[in-house]
């Protein structure tokens, strides 16, 4: 491969330029965060284990996305923390192109795991009678494993991509962590892999993904304008509700930071939109879906009953 590591065997995460003291209480604030939002997606994922009501497709999927989260924010934020209390924030070449390819292989993945949840709800929506035949548990794993290695391997592309880049010139990456689009104005070469890396990133995880979604809830919709009763309405649109939140957040803030045309103010923006997707995101997800679901909320008091009974 046409690497030129031995010239820059390590990059400069440049982060955030405060003083001292505001790092450190910042430090201290990510850490908090991080360790509740490790918390957080594993309740999620011990009660939906423990607990047999939630031993159904939608909580299948909400179990990846609870892996999901906890892997994206354990990829990004310890280095972002030690970098808080280090002055020399450097990363090595390896471990920055595998920070790269994990960061854009969680996004990926849970963009699609986003879209089958979506079917989820469409088929539990326009055929509660076939609901059980369709989405089967072999079919859900399916769509779980297809969601995984379309996602991975679309980072492996990229990664192989930015791997046959030369590195030789500044070393100073713009940026929280290791982030493709930041580690690509480094290389020393003008080639066409940054409009290949947006092009595929847009098609593959924002627009396409969008339009499947669009057309599951377009079907959602109609379906539910047929249903007679005010409360029969309500009922159909709150098993989607969660769901919808999380999408918005995703989906807006990938949107910014791929498609908004570049600005002086930019880079600031995407430091800013990539911590709180890496910190906070992992952190809203269970609290939307627990916070807005009944049955996420009766095996939390059932789980806690059973502990205090012990």
């Amino acid at each position: 491969m046409g690497v030129n590591q031995s010239w820059i065997p390590e990059f400069i995460l440049v982060g955030f330029q405060l003083s001292a003291e505001m790092e450190m209480l910042l430090f201290w604030i990510f850490s908090l965060l991080y360790i509740f939002s490790l918390l957080a997606n594993g309740m999620i994922l011990g009660l939906i284990c423990l607990d047999h009501s939630l031993h159904t497709p939608m909580y299948f999927f909400l179990s990846h996305l609870a892996v999901i989260d906890m892997s994206y924010a354990s990829n990004n934020v310890p280095k972002m923390l030690a970098n808080l209390m280090n002055k020399k924030r450097t990363i090595s070449f390896v471990s920055c192109i595998m920070q790269t390819f994990l960061y854009f292989a969680f996004a990926a993945t849970e963009c699609l795991i986003l879209v089958v949840m979506s079917y989820d709800r469409y088929v539990a929506i326009c055929h509660p009678l076939q609901y059980t035949v369709i989405m089967s548990w072999r079919v859900c794993t399916i769509l779980a494993l297809t969601s995984w290695s379309c996602g991975f391997a679309l980072s492996l592309v990229h990664a192989i991509l930015l791997l046959r880049l030369p590195f030789c010139g500044p070393r100073d990456v713009n940026h929280l962590f290791c982030e493709i689009l930041s580690v690509l104005k480094l290389a020393c070469a003008d080639t066409w892999v940054n409009q290949v890396v947006i092009f595929t990133t847009c098609v593959f995880v924002l627009v396409g993904p969008l339009c499947l979604m669009l057309v599951s809830y377009m079907h959602i919709v109609g379906a539910i304008l047929k249903i007679q009763t005010k409360e029969g309405r309500i009922k159909a649109l709150s098993t989607c509700s969660s769901h919808l939140c999380v999408v918005g957040l995703f989906f807006g803030i990938a949107m910014v930071v791929y498609i908004v045309p570049d600005s002086n103010q930019r880079e600031e923006q995407e430091k800013m939109l990539s911590l709180f997707h890496s910190l906070f995101n992992p952190i809203l997800n269970p609290l939307i879906y627990s916070l807005r679901n009944a049955q996420v909320k009766g095996a939390l008091h059932r789980a806690l009953q059973r502990m205090q009974s012990m």
